[in-house]
């Protein structure tokens, strides 16, 4: 048995121990189809050959990929280059996904903190050697390198090279290059690391009762009015106390980008986002506009109705995703959530229920909350040669069986689209939030479907509504505040008090008139992950949630062949753009038209809400 699953099962004890009595026995991980340990001759030998082949390789490959493509047998040498490239890329990526989730089981222990910065710091040292290929590649003759990878064997990573070479206008002098990348350990990457330490080691005091993030944002959903209120008291007292060290973390963060955006000649704020989502400025602007023009008839709409079955004209802001009145409230057991999500997958498709299956079979799900582990949930697609895992912190909330067929969705993705490689399976954010959203979207009508009680029905539709509305009413709310963020450090540094006052404007305007952003809401922005470790990567949510609605129409006119179809843009992974992927289901993300599909639907069940009363 490893350090690692040593220390989970004695950090788990006491929270797992009171999760037992509701949900019952909740997964944990098996990270040793990665590595046996940390202390493993396994991990360590990988971490030394890793290093050792990158310095191989750059050895040489280093100032020859233009001269291999210029060879009678350019297509032969270079692909055996590439080849090699990206066998190094999957082990590297090995290491780095073990150490990552090993950090993520509790960032608040010295030795995987330790672990995970030492892994890192050997990992850049590798990386830094590659970097020369990339670069290299993007510099041979374009004309030249579309004429080799046309032909055999490179032709199979031709979606690649072309992929590559949208890079090509931003990429840097190697040594810069080099620079960014090794500077990137004190910089960026510190700051992250100070974030998540920082989130995991903070606790909330709740009727005596001392809670870790998650447990307390839970209670925001908890049926007692006075449970939620004092849940959010503590979290407004928690974090006003942390203000200063989050608005440092983000101003410092800001000014970075701000710094690489300026050195790669990126234009706008978000550019280099929207660049690695393989996404034109102008589809995300008309996706932002649709939204922004839809808040009245969305998320004020439905605030408004929802403070209206509470009896009040506003709602206070803890109680924007308060539970109905009147309904009663359950704990769902993990059993009971595996089998909701497992038969509304195989309804859709036998083949991929079975994938789903996998993960719980097999140990490839983690998924009790406990002191220091990583807050929310996530699916690693680690590497092509291994498994995804997924994260959860499941409590036996409603909402928590969405979030394990949000997250089961990406892992059935992450496979189908692992026999691509490591170059060409990851897929870019336009299309990753797809197969989550389509998952929560065949578990929620396969509920909603089969319940006859209209008071039951009425919860699941409401719960469904705010659901969509946190995915792409607030995602584009984060959008919109983190673009105010990013455009006023150009200017200068930003106050604790002026991030909270952009925070709050941008808020009022995306909730409506119906909630209540009472004092203490102020500080809410600091816990939010992704503003940290992905700038502008919210987008990607609205993105995916509308797009999907748009796949369900599809899916719900014309059923017959869609299967194929769809496990077919799931297979592509990043070999395909966007715009080709849809055009087999007749969807064009360019249309002006296109987003006010998705936003018809959301709007569709609101109005079936206000028929219920």
């Amino acid at each position: 048995m490893g350090f690692h699953d040593t220390v989970l099962r004695s950090a788990t004890k006491a929270g797992a121990a009171k999760s037992v009595q509701t949900t019952g026995e909740l997964p944990e991980w098996d990270l040793t189809h990665l590595y046996p340990g940390i202390e493993s001759p396994e991990f360590k030998g990988d971490l030394e050959r890793g290093l050792a082949e990158a310095q191989a390789l750059a050895g040489r490959y280093r100032g020859k990929l233009a001269e291999f493509a210029a060879a009678p047998d350019g297509s032969t040498t270079l692909a055996a280059a590439v080849k090699s490239y990206e066998g190094l890329s999957d082990l590297l990526g090995r290491i780095g996904a073990y150490a990552g989730l090993v950090y993520s089981g509790d960032t608040t222990d010295p030795q995987r903190a330790k672990f995970y910065g030492d892994t890192q710091d050997k990992l850049n040292a590798a990386i830094t050697e590659l970097l020369f290929f990339e670069l290299e590649l993007n510099r041979i003759e374009p004309a030249l390198l579309a004429k080799v990878a046309s032909q055999a064997p490179l032709s199979h990573w031709k979606p690649w090279l072309d992929d590559l070479a949208k890079d090509k206008p931003h990429q840097l002098d190697d040594r810069i290059e080099a620079l960014f990348h090794e500077k990137s350990m004190t910089g960026a990457a510190a700051w992250n690391r100070l974030f998540d330490e920082t989130i995991a080691s903070l606790r909330f005091t709740v009727d005596g009762e001392e809670l870790t993030l998650e447990l307390t944002l839970n209670k925001l959903q908890d049926s007692d009015g006075e449970v939620r209120r004092k849940a959010a008291e503590a979290l407004s007292t928690v974090f006003r106390k942390e203000l200063r060290i989050f608005a440092l973390i983000t101003n410092t963060l800001a000014k970075d980008k701000e710094i690489s955006d300026r050195w790669r000649k990126f234009e706008d704020v978000a550019d280099s986002r929207h660049l690695a989502n393989r996404v034109e400025r102008e589809v995300v602007d008309a996706l932002v506009a649709a939204v922004r023009e839809a808040y009245p008839r969305l998320s004020h709409r439905y605030y408004r109705l929802k403070a209206k079955w509470f009896g009040r004209e506003e709602l206070d802001f803890w109680d924007r995703n308060a539970p109905l009145p009147q309904v009663e409230q359950r704990t769902i057991p993990w059993t009971e959530a595996r089998e909701t999500v497992l038969s509304a997958y195989g309804a859709f498709s036998p083949d991929m229920a079975a994938i789903a299956k996998r993960f719980f079979d097999e140990r490839w799900i983690d998924a009790p909350p406990r002191p220091g582990k990583a807050p929310g949930a996530f699916a690693h697609p680690t590497v092509p040669s291994a498994h995804p895992y997924v994260l959860l912190n499941y409590q036996g909330k409603p909402r928590d069986v969405m979030t394990l067929a949000h997250e089961l969705g990406h892992g059935v993705h992450q496979v189908l689209a692992a026999p691509n490689g490591a170059l060409m399976a990851p897929t870019p954010l336009t299309l990753a939030e797809t197969a989550s959203v389509f998952g929560e979207m065949l578990t929620f009508r396969k509920l909603l479907d089969s319940t006859t009680n209209k008071k039951q029905r009425k919860a699941m539709l409401a719960a469904k509504v705010e659901d969509m509305i946190n995915t792409v009413v607030r995602q584009i709310a984060f959008y919109t505040f983190e673009r105010k963020i990013h455009e006023a450090r150009r200017e200068g540094e930003l106050t604790p008090e002026a991030l909270c006052e952009i925070w709050m404007s941008v808020q009022a305007e995306s909730l409506g008139p119906a909630i209540r952003l009472s004092s203490g809401y102020e500080p809410y922005w600091c816990y939010i992950p992704h503003f940290i470790h992905s700038p502008f990567y919210v987008y990607a949510y609205a993105f995916g949630d509308c797009l999907v609605n748009s796949l369900y129409g599809v899916y719900q006119n014309a059923a017959e062949g869609f299967q194929e179809r769809y496990f077919a843009l799931l297979s592509a992974g990043g070999s395909k753009p966007y715009a080709e992927l849809l055009a087999p289901f007749g969807l064009d993300a360019k249309d002006p038209g296109f987003w006010q599909i998705g936003l018809r639907m959301i709007e569709g069940m609101i109005i079936e809400l206000e028929g219920m009363e």
